[in-house]
This record gives structure tokens, sequence and C-alpha cells, in this order.
């Protein structure tokens, strides 16, 4: 099973993306929790976008964060490899510290000028649903698997936890992007562990003190371990204005537009 899953992680990966997009975009039009923007074009520029990044990946990144730990186990490089860890220990210590890393490098496209303006292109759209979870510039793209190549191979991050943790950070930012309802009893006892769409939301208000809190991509402890935990809006999250004040008309949302955005 883990070599099959080691051989064939893109298709994984392609699998959770199919999945959750239909999947959750089907329970968004059932149970939404704020009114629904119409699909066409807000959905094809964000899908765009995402493709551009894709290809801009590829052309700059050759290698892919499953090769890092293959050469990491193969070399016995990274701090996890100094000593033996079952499989039992070493696979969800890994998956931690890896969101760990992430969560510091999502504050940090918050905290530092240069890296914001590559950012707040997630930022600047004024809906909310699974589609978001896409909107990445490629700029960004690019930087956070640099920097998630690095991390990996400090690591020493076994293959099948890295396969894992892609595959749970790609279904997990769908997740927290869907425009989902959830019960308020149901939301409150998931999100002592994990990020809900209605924890993450808040991280899309348009009030800046709002936007830099709730960084946590899956597990929720981060943001309450280093003090940038928000419980909710100051508006209820159906009510509250949702992306950037620069980039509200139509024409800014725009393929080109979310291009030439971070030089604006």
């Amino acid at each position: 099973m883990t070599d099959w899953l080691l051989s064939h992680e893109p298709l994984l990966r392609l699998t959770v993306l199919l999945t959750g997009l239909l999947g959750l975009g089907l329970l968004e039009r059932t149970w939404p929790q704020r009114r629904r923007l119409p699909y066409w074009p807000r959905w094809a520029e964000n899908l765009g976008l995402a493709l551009v990044a894709t290809l801009a990946l590829r052309l700059a990144v050759p290698v892919a964060a499953l090769d890092i730990a293959l050469w990491a186990e193969q070399a016995g490089f990274g701090l996890l490899r100094w000593r033996e860890f079952p499989n039992v220990i070493a696979l969800p210590l890994t998956i931690v510290l890896l969101d760990a890393a992430i969560y510091w490098q999502h504050r940090a496209m918050h905290r530092f000028h240069w890296l914001w303006r590559i950012h707040r292109v997630h930022h600047s759209d004024t809906g909310f649903d699974v589609s978001l979870a896409l909107r990445f510039h490629p700029f960004e793209i690019v930087l956070s698997m640099l920097y998630k190549l690095v991390v990996i191979a400090l690591l020493g991050a076994a293959p099948l936890a890295v396969v894992g943790y892609e595959s749970a950070l790609l279904g997990f930012a769908l997740w927290t992007h869907a425009n989902l309802a959830l019960p308020a009893g149901v939301d409150r006892r998931l999100r002592w562990l994990i990020v809900t769409p209605e924890m993450h939301r808040v991280h899309h208000s348009v009030e800046r003190a709002e936007t830099d809190a709730n960084y946590g991509n899956i597990l929720s402890l981060w943001d309450r371990l280093f003090a940038s935990y928000k419980a909710a809006p100051r508006l209820p999250s159906n009510q509250m204005p949702i992306g950037l004040a620069l980039f509200r008309e139509p024409r800014a949302q725009r393929l080109t537009a979310l291009l030439e955005q971070p030089f604006r």
C-alpha cells in the first residue's frame, strides 16, 4: 500500500482536488452560510489563476516535495533521522511539524510587506467558496514550494508523511474555504482540533484586525498557542464584507489584474 501511494501521489492529489471541488461545491448549494455569488466569471478567474500558478511551478521548481523526502531518506539527512522512530510516531509527528511550519509561513505572508503584496491576491476575492482555495498568485505558489522543500529536507520528513500531509493540506484548503453553514455546536467541537470554514472565514474579513488572525491550515492549536486566534468577527459572518477595500471593482477580479496585482 505504501509503495502504491508513493508511486501514485499525483493521482491521489488530483482525486482529492476533484472530489473536494465537486463534493463541497454541491454541499455549498445545500447549506450555504453566505449568499452565493454567480459561478461565472468568478470560478473561471480563480481556476485560471490556479492553472497559471501550476504551470509556473512546474517550470520554476523541477522537483516535488516527495522527491526531497525520498532524497532525505536515502541520504539519512534531517532532524528526524537522528534516531529511529516507529511509523506510528514518525508519521503523525512529521505531519504536526509540517503543519506548524506552514502556519508560520502564513503569518510571514501577512507580516512582511513584500510577501503581503503577493499573498493579498488570495485575500482580494470578494466572495467566499471552495474555489477560493485555489486562488494564489504564481509567485506565492513558487515561494511556498521552495520553503516547503527546505523544511522537508531539514526535518528529514518521511516520504509517506509528506504524501499524507500534501493531500491533507489540499483537502483542508478546500474544506476551510467552503461556504458551509455548520451547526454551531458541531463547529465549536471541531475547531478544538481542526480549522473549520467558520473559523477560517474570519481570516477573509475586510477588517485588517480580523484578516491578521486564524492563520491555521489544518490544526487549530497553532492559533490558540501563538495568540492569533479570533473566535468570531465583529459582524455576523454571513454579513461581514469579504476581501480587500482596494480591489473591489469587477475589473480587479479579472485574471490579468490578479497576475498584475503584486506590482500595483
